[in-house]
Parts: C-alpha cells; sequence; structure tokens
C-alpha cells in the first residue's frame, strides 16, 4: 500500500503548479502547418496567402490587423484625410524601431513605394499601389521615381497623395504590397536581405532560419512596439501541401494549428475531434483561368461550353464538404457594400438543360466526337486541389471534352500563371480587403502578371474607373456590379465555388479567432500550458488517420515536442529514483 502512495504521489508531482510553472518558464513555441513552400519572404515580391502569414508576422505597414482581420493602427499611430479625399497624412509611431534598433522612419515608406514600382525588383502586386497618385506612371518609366504621390514631411509624417478618393485605405494599408522595407539593409545586402542574420523587420517577430520544403522559424521581436504584449516566443512554420499529411502531424501533436482541412476528413474530424476543428466564412474564391493569349481560348464559346458543364453543387456537396457555396458571381458573397446581382447566365437552369447547350456550343465553335476538345488542366498538387481536377475532367468527359489533370507545387502553378506558361489552370484569390473593387482587379487590363489570362475589355476597365472616382456609395457598387457582369459574360475566368476557411486548432491556443480574411497573426495567440499539459497528461488515444484515398486506419497519436518529452523524462526519473528506494528498503526489511 505504501509503494502505491509513493508512486501516486510521484505521478501527482508531476501535476503539480511548480512542474507546470516550470515547464511554462521555457519559451513558448507556437508549431504552425501553413501549406505551400513560400516563394520569397521579400514582401514586395510576394503573392501567396502562405508568405502572407510568414512575413506579417515580421513586417507590418501603417495599418495591421487585429485578431479578427479588421484593421488597426500599425506604424501610423494617428492619420488625417483632405476634404478631397485625395491626400492622407500619417503620423508614424516615435518607438517604431526596425529589429538592428534603426528607427522606422517615413522615408522608409517613400522608399518601399518606389521600389516595388521598379520594374526591375519584380513586384508582380505593384498595380495594387496605384492608388498611390502616379505609381503606375513611374512602373511605367513614364516618369522617375521622385514623382511617386508620397512625400516624407519629416522623419515621423508620412503624406500619401491618392489618384482618386478611397475610403477604404486603411484596409487596403494591411496588404504586404504596402509595407515598409529597410532601406539600409537593402543598400548592405542587396537581394541578400531576406537572408537570415541579414533580415531586418519591424513587426512582433524576427527571422531566425528558413529551410527550405521543411520550415521557417521566426523568434520574438524585442524592439517591437508592443513585445510586452506578445505572448509567443518562437513560432516555426511548416510548409507542406499535402493536406492530409498535415492533419496527421496534427493529430500526432506535431502541430499546435494547421491551415487547410482535406474534404473528404471533415466529417470524421467533426466527429471525432469537434472542438478542433474551425471552419469560417472567408472572402475568397476558386476558379478556373484561361490563357487569352493563346488563340484556342480566345473564343468565348469554348470558355463558356466549359463553364456550363461544371456541376458546382456537386463539388460543394460531395467533394469539398465544408460549407462552400457554388459561385455562379464572380465577386464573393461576403463582400459588404455591393449589390450582387451580377451572375452567371445559366445560374438557374438545370444541369442536363446545361450540358446540352455546352454541346451546342462546342459544335459551333468546331469540336464534337470526331475532334474532341482536349487540352491540358494545370492545378496545385494539394489535396483538395488534385481531387477537383479528377471532379472536373469528369464533368467535361460528359460534354466531350478530354481533359488531362497537370498538378505542380503551388509555388509552381502561381508562377506558370504571372508568365502565361498555361493554357488553363485552376487558382484561387483571397480578397486583399472586403471590397468588389479586390476581386475585379484580377481581370483588369492594368493588373499586370496578376491578370493571368492577359484578358482586356476597354468597358469593363472604364467601369472600374468610374467606380473608382464616384463617391456615392451606391451609384459605386452599381458601377462596379456592371464590370462584373461584363466579367462573367466573356468567362475568361469560370467561378466554382466560394470557399470557407478551414483549420485544425488544439483548444489550449488562445487568440485565434475567426476573421473574414483568414489573416491570423501570432502575435494575438497565447498558449495555455496548463491546459496543454492536462491535455497531454492523459493516455494515449487511437485515432484514426486517412490516406490519399481517404481510407482510415488505427494509429496511435504520437508524444507533442521536446518541452513534453523533457518533462515526461523528468518524471521517469522521479519514478526509477522511487522505485530504487522501494527495493533497497525492501531489501533492508529482509
Amino acid at each position: 500500500m505504501k509503494t502505491l502512495k509513493m508512486l501516486a504521489a510521484a505521478v501527482a508531482f508531476l501535476a503539480t503548479p511548480a512542474v507546470i510553472a516550470a515547464q511554462a518558464a521555457e519559451p513558448v513555441v507556437l508549431e504552425r502547418g501553413n501549406g505551400a513552400e513560400p516563394d520569397t519572404l521579400d514582401p514586395q515580391k510576394a503573392t501567396g496567402s502562405w508568405e502572407n502569414n510568414i512575413i506579417g508576422d515580421m513586417i507590418i505597414g501603417l495599418t495591421t490587423e487585429d485578431a479578427k482581420g479588421n484593421p488597426i493602427p500599425g506604424m501610423a499611430e494617428s492619420w488625417t484625410t483632405s476634404p478631397d479625399g485625395l491626400v492622407w497624412t500619417f503620423k508614424l509611431r516615435a518607438d517604431a524601431v526596425w529589429s538592428d534598433g534603426v528607427p522606422v522612419t517615413a522615408g522608409d515608406f517613400v522608399f518601399a513605394f518606389q521600389r516595388i514600382n521598379d520594374p526591375a525588383t519584380g513586384g508582380q502586386y505593384a498595380s495594387i499601389t496605384h492608388i498611390i497618385k502616379n505609381a503606375a506612371k513611374v512602373y511605367s518609366r513614364a516618369l522617375p521615381p521622385d514623382q511617386i504621390g508620397a512625400k516624407a514631411i519629416d522623419d515621423k509624417t508620412l503624406e500619401i497623395t491618392l489618384e482618386h478618393p478611397a475610403a477604404y485605405l486603411p484596409d487596403m494599408l494591411v496588404h504586404y504590397a504596402f509595407f515598409p522595407v529597410p532601406k539600409h539593409a537593402i543598400e548592405k545586402f542587396g537581394a541578400d536581405w531576406v537572408k537570415p542574420g541579414n533580415y531586418v523587420s519591424n513587426g512582433a517577430f524576427t527571422l531566425v532560419s528558413w529551410t527550405p520544403n521543411d520550415k521557417v522559424i521566426l523568434k520574438k521581436s524585442p524592439t517591437f512596439y508592443d513585445a510586452a504584449n506578445v505572448k509567443i516566443d518562437e513560432v516555426r512554420f511548416y510548409s507542406q501541401e499535402d493536406q492530409i499529411a498535415n492533419t496527421k502531424r496534427f493529430r500526432a501533436g506535431e502541430l499546435d494549428l494547421s491551415a487547410g482541412i482535406p474534404g473528404q476528413l471533415l466529417d470524421e474530424l467533426k466527429r471525432s475531434m469537434p472542438e478542433k476543428v474551425r471552419i469560417a466564412p472567408f472572402i475568397a474564391n476558386w476558379y478556373v483561368t484561361f490563357n487569352l493569349t493563346r488563340p484556342e481560348w480566345q473564343d468565348v464559346r469554348v470558355r463558356t461550353a466549359l463553364g456550363l458543364a461544371i456541376d458546382r453543387e456537386v463539388i460543394v456537396n460531395q467533394i469539398l464538404r465544408g460549407g462552400e457555396t457554388p459561385a455562379y458571381t464572380f465577386v464573393q458573397p461576403n463582400v459588404p457594400n455591393y449589390p450582387h446581382e451580377a451572375h452567371l447566365f445559366y445560374r438557374d437552369m438545370p444541369m442536363a438543360e446545361r450540358q446540352k447547350k455546352a454541346r451546342e456550343l462546342l459544335a459551333e465553335a468546331g469540336f464534337g466526337p470526331d475532334n474532341p476538345l482536349k487540352f491540358e488542366f494545370l492545378h496545385m498538387q494539394s489535396t483538395d486541389g488534385k481531387r477537383l481536377a479528377t471532379a472536373l475532367q469528369g464533368m467535361w468527359k460528359q460534354i466531350g471534352v478530354e481533359m488531362t489533370p497537370t498538378g505542380q507545387e503551388t509555388k509552381t502553378v502561381y508562377s506558370a500563371l504571372r508568365q502565361q506558361n498555361f493554357g488553363v489552370a485552376l487558382a484561387g484569390w483571397i480578397a486583399d480587403f472586403p471590397d468588389a473593387s479586390s476581386f475585379l482587379y484580377l481581370a483588369k487590363t492594368s493588373s499586370d502578371e496578376m491578370n493571368y489570362g492577359k484578358y482586356s475589355n476597354a468597358r469593363f476597365d472604364q467601369l472600374n474607373i468610374d467606380g473608382d472616382n464616384e463617391p456615392d456609395a451606391a451609384k459605386r457598387g452599381a458601377l462596379l456590379n456592371q464590370a462584373e457582369q461584363i466579367l462573367l459574360d466573356d468567362a475568361p475566368f469560370l467561378p466554382i465555388y466560394n470557399a470557407v476557411s478551414r483549420y485544425l486548432v488544439e483548444p489550449y491556443v488562445k487568440g485565434f479567432e475567426d476573421a473574414l480574411t483568414n489573416v491570423h497573426r501570432t502575435r494575438w495567440m497565447s498558449i495555455d500550458q496548463e491546459k496543454k499539459a492536462a491535455g497531454g497528461a492523459g493516455a494515449t488515444p487511437t485515432i484514426q488517420t486517412a490516406d490519399a484515398s481517404g481510407q482510415t486506419g488505427a494509429a496511435p497519436a504520437q508524444g507533442g515536442g521536446a518541452s513534453n518529452l523533457m518533462w515526461w523524462l523528468i518524471g521517469g526519473g522521479v519514478l526509477l529514483a522511487l522505485a530504487g528506494a522501494i527495493i533497497a528498503r525492501r531489501r533492508t526489511s529482509a
């Protein structure tokens, strides 16, 4: 009986406040599954949300996001606007410094806006900054860089002049294309400024290391103006496009949160761990895009036929199954201050009738049983990317089309899209801010590399310009709605579905909030160490894992990290010591 009491006491010791406090004294590490491998950590060259997740933890702009993705003051502590809405004056924080101690100045922003609009930089998002006066002309080299509409009044006062009024500018400025960059570091290291050891940031975290196709590690920055309220000491972003593999790692305790949940596992995960599945509205959509520089895709009848044959209801209800909705518009339904009247003409047409119409259009374009339309379809290698491609292949086969799926890494796909190195492809878009213009932006002639298929329609462009210059919100919405209808009728894009954000999040991760933008900055998060320790103190559970086919099988959950291992070793040592004492006592008694 005494032996059992001693063993019970040893086990109880492992859960004492002293042990938990000692565990909490270790660096707090957040393990994040981040999806695709980043192509760059330079905010002026990045294009993907997976890059934004990392870069936005290190660098912040004039405004930044709160935990729910809403814009709040960032480097700017306040701002004023001229009566005509064209001139914005930002006062920078007096305590804003780069991670090497150099003050952040208004000149850093002016330098950044000039740099992204230098074609030599390769800033694929430069066009989003063309709301700044003369930025487009600087980009086209019609004007010198110093003519851009950004001026440092003094080190802590920045004046930005716009091409047209934009009440939504604070929402836009959270985007990484508007981030400052450290002029002094770039002048010293050139393109190598983004490498570990050279990287200088002004946000909550700094770069420690980047292991390609594995992970990026950041650590808390002591120079950040709000460092006292940052609860995570180190964050690790893991690169893995296979959502099933990420789900396995999460279940094994290797990840604290993971972006993306494969559709075929959703029902099982909702049953087995409902408190860890986070699905929320999201201003994003997925669509098919065509390369209109190639003659074979310039016939609107062919593009429309393919759109008619997509069974969007089957895709969202039988394949994705996460709350996504069929997309018959290009502007996402969650976007506010917009009439949402434009739609595909076949929205209410029965599928059999749509397939019949599709075959007729293909026949008019010269395709049929003796001359089927054949092409390769570029898509991401993510779990759902592959499943979508397979589904579209089957749907298009029903109208006599022979499509061959071609999967590539996500960053490779988007590189091909920007260079028009594709015929037909799958693409996804997350709005840069919750406004219709952020979706229509993709189809503007002036959007350069972000207009993947090089669609160009003068009437569409003019309606966007008119909308930009219309101060009345209702009239502006009506103009943009007309532009969207032109886009839908021309069919350079085929909307497939409106996305939702899907995350797996451990309950001990605090501060992870649903956000319409699906931006979740680590600075707002923390780890409840007691809850984490309590969650790992029970027996090792048997979990259901799934392979790429969706088949499940039993597998034991694995440990959750080095700190847990250390404390189990300490606990094991305590138990061994007690066992030794018990044996010695028995020998003495004998």
